[in-house]
């Protein structure tokens, strides 16, 4: 396993659309694992495959929903690894939310999403999946999907801004 380099705006390949992977061998593993270790080293809860400089429909997420009551203990987090993802149904509600990107780094946006959606794809193995995701869960597979479609979140935005630095903790700038 290695860590990539995450490739940022405005590099070409961020607005290409990806590949459609066919083959599911050592290099689609190697390339899955690596996404993984490199989503973990920014760190991030999310990782397109054009990110890290390959145009292939691969994405990892990995998310850890909050506890529901006070004093109730955090879930483990869980991994998703999924090959040529697609969403195919979205809830008609949606919700407002602040994004950040690994690829547009020092920025964040409000972004209007569906609140649900289900993505279908394929393991890592090539085995079919559907996963139903709502709220944050939702919002990562929306943002790293747009990904394999060459959309970054600044496309969907309603509004930008830059974060700064400051005393080691980032602040919205005025």
């Amino acid at each position: 396993m290695a860590i990539r380099e995450i490739v940022t705006f405005p590099a070409e390949i961020l607005r290409r659309k990806a590949r459609k992977v066919t083959d599911f061998g050592k290099e689609l593993q190697t390339l899955i694992e690596d996404m993984v270790e490199t989503m973990r080293a920014e760190p991030g809860v999310g990782l397109a495959a054009p990110q890290v400089d390959v145009p292939w429909r691969v994405i990892v997420v990995e998310y850890s929903p909050e506890p529901e009551e006070e004093g109730e203990l955090a879930k483990p987090p869980k991994l998703y690894a999924v090959v040529n993802p697609e969403i195919v149904r979205a809830t008609p509600e949606t919700e407002t939310g602040i994004e950040g990107c690994l690829s547009v780094p020092g920025f964040a946006g409000e972004v209007e999403r569906p609140s649900g959606v289900i993505v279908k794809g394929r393991n890592r193995q090539g085995k079919p999946v559907r996963i139903k995701a709502q709220g944050w869960l939702a919002r990562i597979f929306q943002h790293e999907i747009d990904h394999l479609e060459g959309m970054l979140f600044i496309d969907r935005a309603s509004s930008v801004w830059k974060l700064e630095e400051e005393a080691g903790e980032r602040v919205l700038a005025e």
